[in-house]
């Protein structure tokens, strides 16, 4: 099966066996717990929701399904999921991620990875060979995120993965593949031993359910992620699966909006005036352009740019637009804009935020699926007002 027919099909089949109801579309299992006939065999293997609920189940079958992977596990929230992966590191492990990161994981990593004696090093892994100057006998982990948060950086996973694999075969090399989505990104088939999602994103896609996503082909690590799952109990509700489920359907079309809006307006925010500079992967201008197009199917939906001016012209332009909301999150339907500096990355010490180059008049755009004309008139109203 395609993308688009597995997204549909997979874990979501009518149940036409006797006494099955031929549910066309996965029902919302609420039941906290199953009776059994017998004390030694649950009911289809399902005994309490938090461990299994076959409305989660149907979702992890079709998460897996979207890369090509054996396993896949839902959680509560991206960080929950992120959360679930740490735990696979103990005392004085060592952990190497890209620096440009979503700012609630970098502060995960900083301020409670630190009390188990856990330590992150930051590297620009822009530069695949970058990570030599970083891996030891001590490093568990490789952290990426490709596209960055929020400067879409690009990190080159199958040399990456060959480089730490090389070095240190025992390093877990896991990727944030929220930005790209399924759709666009399949890490696994790169080398990355985990792919992970923040399914409140893309794959849900309509900003009403908040989840999470670990994704991959290793067994010995699915066990103990099921373990982790079931043991720190930080699961889905059957609800917020079965919205995921529903977002899943549309994806491929979404995705393929999503881009063909970003790739419009990217283009033409470069030519405006007041714009300083536009960072989207689909630019001949990124200076990953080359690794995009070949790691990737399709460029996304997000754009980040730099104003011309301060912070009161980004706070100016933000507050006048009409159709991009103001708000934090991305990947859905409708067109979301925010500060990073001021919204989704102010945890990060001012400093540091400079370091990276997270300005003032940084601006993250996640571009939804409306009307592009009506998108690209809203942005060029309010840039004309600066």
């Amino acid at each position: 099966m395609q993308f688009a027919t597995r997204a549909i099909h997979i874990g979501q089949e009518p149940n036409l066996k006797e006494g099955g109801s031929g549910d066309v579309v996965v029902p919302i299992h609420m039941a906290t717990t199953f009776a059994r006939k017998e004390v030694e065999s649950p009911t289809q293997g399902y005994e309490y929701s938090r461990t299994g609920n076959p409305t989660r189940h149907a979702l992890e079958l079709v998460l897996a399904s979207l890369e090509y992977a054996a396993h896949s596990l839902a959680f509560a929230s991206g960080l929950a999921a992120i959360d679930s992966v740490m735990k696979l590191l103990k005392h004085g492990d060592e952990a190497i991620a890209c620096d440009d990161l979503y700012g609630g994981t970098r502060r995960l990593f900083d301020m409670i990875a630190i009390k188990f004696d856990i330590t992150f090093s930051y590297a620009d892994l822009s530069s695949p060979e970058t990570i030599t100057d970083f891996i030891s006998k001590r490093t568990k982990m490789i952290w990426l995120e490709t596209p960055t948060n929020p400067l879409l950086k690009l990190c080159d996973i199958q040399k990456i993965a060959a480089c730490a694999k090389k070095q240190n075969p025992d390093a877990l090399v896991v990727v944030d593949n929220t930005f790209a989505s399924p759709y666009f990104q399949k890490p696994l088939s790169l080398g990355a031993d985990i792919s992970l999602h923040s399914t409140t994103k893309y794959i849900g896609g309509h900003s009403d359910a908040v989840g999470g996503a670990v994704i991959t082909n290793r067994s010995d690590v699915y066990q103990q992620l099921k373990f982790i799952q079931n043991a720190a109990g930080a699961v889905p509700s059957p609800f917020d699966c079965w919205l995921v489920l529903r977002g899943i359907k549309t994806l491929a079309l979404r995705m393929e909006k999503h881009e063909k809006n970003a790739r419009k307006i990217a283009l033409r925010l470069a030519r405006h005036s007041h714009i300083a500079r536009v960072i989207y992967p689909g630019l001949p201008s990124h200076p990953q352009y080359e690794l995009a197009k070949k790691q990737m199917t399709g460029f996304g939906g997000i754009i980040s740019f730099e104003l011309k001016g301060g912070l009161d012209d980004a706070k100016q332009f933000l507050s006048s637009l009409r159709i991009f909301s103001l708000a934090e999150s991305l990947g859905g339907v409708e067109s979301l804009i925010e500060h990073p500096a001021r919204m989704t990355h102010a945890s990060l010490p001012s400093a540091l935020r400079t370091q990276l180059g997270i300005s003032d008049t940084l601006i993250r755009m996640s571009v939804g699926i409306e009307d592009m004309k009506d998108l690209i008139m809203d942005l060029e109203q309010a840039l004309d007002k600066l």
